[in-house]
């Protein structure tokens, strides 16, 4: 289900999803109708925008939340042009932490990226845009002091949800020096070791939120 108040990129969103094997099953233009057609249609995840009609503030967020704080499970995945730091937070921490993603419009490269992020979170991963992380570690300036540049961007790329054989083609670096760098941050931010990507995300998350 889409959530988005622009008729052209709700249209565009829909055509490209049934490109890759996908049906939208309702299409909304402002929050005020999301509930209405999320109880009606049963989606199995949910695509909102943030500013909406009528105020254009964080309408599409604040209803992202209401529907999680319903139903827990359902996949919902933010789709905006901008970070709303409290309300990313919030939704970050809804449920278990599953089946929840919050990307930039502007920074999505590849269509085959927003795709896969999409069915991550229909399927209860958990996706980030780096940059949304970004502004969520401002609020902990003084741990991150500890990281190195490389430990940065490697924690932003863990955000994503991305596996330690997809961070290391990234970064044209081996696995091993990877998995160092994401032990070395998990130790600095006292966050404890985890094999499964899904888990590390939860755990970096959960240092984000706290």
């Amino acid at each position: 289900m889409l959530a988005e108040d622009s008729v052209l990129l709700r249209e565009g969103l829909t055509g490209l999803l049934a490109r890759f094997g996908h049906q939208v099953v309702a299409a909304v233009g402002d929050a005020g109708a999301l509930p209405a057609a999320v109880a009606a249609h049963r989606p199995d995840i949910v695509v909102t925008d943030v500013r909406m009609p009528p105020a254009f503030q964080d309408e599409g967020l604040r209803a992202a939340l209401a529907l999680r704080a319903e139903q827990p499970s359902l996949p919902v995945l933010v789709l905006s042009q901008y970070v709303q730091r409290s309300y990313a937070a919030e939704l970050l921490d809804t449920g278990d932490g599953t089946g929840v993603g919050y990307l930039l419009k502007d920074r999505i490269g590849q269509v085959e990226e927003f795709v896969a992020a999409l069915e991550s979170v229909a399927g209860g991963g958990t996706v980030v845009d780096p940059e949304v992380v970004r502004q969520l570690l401002r609020r902990h300036r003084d741990p991150l002091e500890k990281l190195t540049p490389r430990e940065r961007e490697v924690l932003g790329l863990v955000a994503e949800g991305k596996s330690n054989a997809a961070i290391a083609r990234a970064l044209v670096v081996t696995e091993a020096a990877v998995g160092k760098h994401i032990g070395n941050i998990l130790g600095k931010l006292g966050l404890p070791q985890a094999d499964d990507t899904h888990r590390r995300v939860l755990a970096v998350l959960a240092y984000l939120k706290a």
